[in-house]
């Protein structure tokens, strides 16, 4: 039977437990002689191995499972005697020192969950982000789908949109062909040369330097330029390092982008092409994206407050345990992006303080939830979901989806949960609304 429960350290406890070995013993035969049924060995019928060759053969295996019964079941027992909530599992060793006439004796070491003390959250000081779709948002938003759907022609020929004008240098937005070399110290370097080399000016693909060493260049001009790579390149043999690049132009295409018409607003799946009900489309959509994004940021600057608020002592198993979790997702991550992790190395150290902090705020979360009664409704989680189905063609093959497994829709309750704890929060906090430009919010996506 279990002793009393020792404090070792913050979370820490020990019980001894002690089981009478004559009822090990006994447990240990009686599992044997079900064994020895099926027993089976040379020479023999299944079934008719003498009990010492069965208990020979099988007799450490079957006390072990005896052993690892029994000292569960009495861990059970007295952790429900004492009112533990035990966090993790207890780490379970013989006790070799004691003395204990008839009996086995193990040391069950283990850590409970924290009790969570919280702050007064009126006295908490929230800024809440807000921002919103302005014209000027769904108008930039329909550049990028214009971009998107331009196609080229050749500059300075005629053709059914026209020559592209005058100018016959290479500009932002004009699609160039380059044959182009570089040099480090005089020497070419691996992935430093192309022929038929075809990119955007202006989109970024390449670095500043190679795009501004094509500006303004004509068909058929050479030019030769230092581009400095930075030191935290890709390409780790020329990262930091200087080269010398020369390029020729071979082809600048101009781009025809598609007029705001009827037809455009077809393309984007408007049937009947009515361009107000593409912007008002164009305009739910911005406002889906820029409500995730708000409810995420305010999301984090809650948890954030409530981690302030909150004091708690976080249980080492747990934290260890959400280690373990987040370097197999990085290792499945990395191999489905086609990296060979099988002898990469992961220390934990990297994982351990974002794991603390994710079991910190489960556990702050978990009590503030059943305090309060927080906990997502049914109809809280069919909004959530009747919610993420609006963007798909098919709204009712998105709500079965989800409602056809119950991980999925378990996900969805962790979010409405979360929405919960943040409203409460800010229901009580101190709370400030600071604007936020849309292109701010977006992280100038919308330029992308």
């Amino acid at each position: 039977m279990a002793t009393a429960v020792e404090t070792l350290e913050k979370l820490e406890r020990r019980i001894t437990i002690k089981l009478p070995l004559a009822d090990v013993q006994a447990e240990v035969e009686k599992r044997l002689k079900i064994r020895a049924r099926t027993a089976k060995a040379p020479g023999f019928r299944p079934g008719k191995v003498p009990m010492k060759m069965v208990a020979a053969q099988y007799g450490m295996q079957v006390e072990n499972e005896v052993l690892n019964d029994q000292v569960g079941r009495a861990f059970s027992a007295a952790a429900s005697e004492n009112n533990l909530r035990v966090a993790g599992y207890p780490k379970i060793e013989p006790k070799q020192d004691a003395a204990a006439d008839g009996a086995v004796v193990f040391d069950a070491t283990f850590e409970v969950y924290p009790e969570v003390k919280f702050g007064d959250l009126a006295g908490v000081e929230v800024e809440k982000i807000k921002s919103e779709v302005t014209d000027a948002e769904i108008d930039k938003t329909i550049d990028i789908l214009r971009k998107q759907r331009a196609h080229f022609h050749v500059k300075g020929e005629q053709s059914d949109h026209g020559d592209g004008g005058s100018d016959l240098s290479a500009k932002d937005g004009d699609r160039v062909t380059i044959d182009f070399v570089g040099k480090i110290d005089g020497v070419e370097f691996e992935g430093g040369k192309s022929e038929d080399f075809v990119f955007v000016l202006g989109e970024g693909r390449m670095l500043p330097e190679f795009e501004a060493g094509t500006r303004g260049l004509k068909v058929g001009e050479t030019k030769t330029f230092p581009l400095s790579f930075p030191d935290d390149y890709h390409g780790k043999d020329v990262a930091g390092k200087t080269a010398e690049f020369t390029i020729t132009l071979k082809k600048i295409e101009w781009a025809h982008m598609p007029e705001v018409d009827t037809e455009f607003a077809k393309s984007l799946g408007i049937e009947n092409g009515d361009l107000q009900k593409m912007r008002e489309d164009i305009r739910a959509n911005l406002e889906r994206e820029i409500g995730n994004r708000l409810k995420s940021k305010n999301k984090d600057v809650v948890m954030d407050a409530l981690i302030k608020v909150s004091e708690l002592d976080v249980p080492k198993v747990l934290v260890d345990q959400e280690v373990g979790r987040l370097m197999e997702m990085t290792r499945q991550d990395m191999a489905q992006r086609g990296m060979n992790v099988k002898d990469m190395p992961f220390p934990p150290e990297l994982f351990t303080a974002q794991a603390e902090r994710r079991v910190r705020l489960g556990l702050i979360l978990a009590e503030l939830v059943k305090a309060n009664n927080l906990q997502a409704t049914p109809d809280q989680v069919k909004a959530q979901v009747d919610d993420f189905a609006k963007a798909y063609e098919d709204p009712q093959q998105v709500v079965k989806y989800y409602y056809s497994d119950r991980n999925r829709l378990a996900e969805v309750e962790a979010l409405v949960l979360e929405e919960n704890v943040v409203n409460y929060v800010l229901s009580k906090a101190k709370v400030t609304e600071k604007p936020v430009a849309f292109d701010e919010l977006m992280g100038n996506n919308a330029q992308a």
